[in-house]
């Protein structure tokens, strides 16, 4: 029998697990976007672009600018970002690695446009899991909201400078603008929308089965509960 901390614990634990689960999620549909190569997400557009300019793999990339992402909100919030923006960006950027090693490319515009639809579903379905366990925002999150805090703008008018500055810079670098690129930007706010109530009733769901089972064990079962052995014994 479990006790009460041991639980809590496991409950942490399992919503870890289903961050990190969310975060391989979209690492694969990052990889497969590039794969169908018919444009990328903006920040994909600019690690594509460092890429074809400086080497190193996107992963790698990823990585880099993500630790330049955290250092910056860290500046501007006087804060130091929470542990989730780290393993978001160690995971995300060695993930797409992996994946992209798996992936072959696509072929034919028919099948490239099939990978490019399936990716973008994909990457909705991992950022909706990787957000309902709240466990941190990543890098780009935390200094989108950073700068909303600092600039007084709303939050979709920070994030949409911040897109247009990325998509601009990886544009400029060779990285790959397309149709995949327009699908993205206008389609992926409407499939987080749809995806994420259903990963964070999930969540919630796994989580409530924890406590209800943890109820059982919050006292200690008496041998004699449920045969009417104490009244006999008085």
């Amino acid at each position: 029998m479990l006790s009460e901390t041991e639980w809590r614990t496991k409950r942490l634990l399992l919503r870890w697990l289903i961050f990190m689960i969310g975060l391989i999620v979209m690492s694969f549909g990052i990889a497969l976007m590039i794969r169908a190569n018919l444009g990328s997400a903006p920040w994909d557009v600019l690690h594509i672009g460092l890429t074809m300019q400086f080497g190193l793999t996107v992963g790698s990339w990823s990585i880099i600018m993500g630790f330049c992402i955290i250092g910056l909100t860290a500046w501007l919030t006087k804060e130091w970002p929470q542990l989730g923006a780290f393993v978001n960006m160690l995971l995300v950027g060695v993930f797409i690695d992996i994946f992209l090693w798996m992936i072959p490319p696509f072929e034919g515009f028919v099948v490239q446009l099939i990978a490019l639809i399936v990716s973008i579903i994909i990457i909705g379905y991992g950022i909706g899991l990787y957000i309902a366990p709240n466990c941190g925002a990543g890098p780009r999150d935390s200094l989108m909201l950073a700068i909303a805090e600092k600039t007084g703008w709303k939050v979709q008018y920070a994030r949409g400078g911040m897109e247009i500055l990325v998509l601009t810079a990886g544009w400029l670098l060779g990285g790959p603008v397309f149709l995949g690129t327009v699908l993205f930007c206008f389609g992926i706010g409407t499939i987080v929308g749809f995806t994420l109530p259903q990963c964070k009733a999930f969540v919630d769901y796994l989580l409530e089965r924890g406590i209800r089972y943890e109820n059982i064990h919050e006292r200690a079962l008496r041998t004699y509960h449920h045969d009417g052995a104490r009244e006999k014994i008085r």
